[in-house]
């Protein structure tokens, strides 16, 4: 932060006082019982300002995790291929972002989000097409980067399973006293570490 002009600064600290406002007040007063008037008069910008950084309310409660997957993408291009797995690449990614969110609030907000998420639909749906256009987003990268066929599912089929091991993780973390960054970190490289034997168990 302290390293970027005055300007994104500014910015950055609007964007999270609308984040931090929002999971307060949806916790308090319910998602639907908090209007975006209500919203943008306590943080004290127009409506015009929070469409600069929020397509509605759903995104905006949902701006933690966002910005984790975000990351993802972001490290996707420059991730180490050390001859192990796609999902092994997948999962230092997803560390890398993980190790990039603020040590500081970051957790608690996703713990918020996901609490909130449990009980609004809207947001539910609104996190499954954010999930869809960024694995999207992150198959074009893998086949840019490694040459995968356009019909190849395997890079689709990873990131799908790269999420459906968050997401395990990030329901037991969030049930925990008191869930921290590192601790989430723990639980994905866990929830990982099953995904193979998840699909090769043998059952009778």
């Amino acid at each position: 932060m302290d390293q970027l002009p005055l300007r994104e600064r500014k910015k950055l600290r609007t964007r999270q006082a609308l984040v931090d406002t929002a999971l307060i007040r949806f916790t308090e007063h319910g998602f639907d019982g908090v209007t975006l008037d209500e919203l943008c008069a306590e943080v004290e910008v127009s409506k015009r300002t929070f469409f600069r950084y929020f397509t509605g309310k759903e995104d905006v409660a949902l701006a933690p995790v966002h910005d984790l997957w975000r990351a993802v993408l972001a490290e996707l291009p420059t991730t180490p291929a050390d001859g192990g797995t796609l999902l092994d690449l997948l999962r230092d990614a997803l560390l890398a972002a993980l190790a990039r969110m603020p040590a500081d609030g970051w957790a608690d907000r996703v713990a918020r989000t996901r609490r909130l998420a449990a009980s609004t639909p809207s947001m539910n749906a609104h996190g499954l097409d954010f999930c869809d256009r960024t694995i999207r987003a992150s198959v074009d990268v893998l086949r840019e980067r490694f040459g995968f066929a356009a019909d190849d599912l395997r890079p689709r089929l990873a990131l799908q399973v790269l999420v459906a091991a968050f997401n395990c993780a990030l329901e037991d973390w969030a049930g925990s006293a008191r869930p921290d960054r590192d601790a989430l970190a723990r639980r994905v490289r866990a929830a990982l570490a099953a995904a193979p034997g998840s699909v090769t168990v043998t059952v009778r």
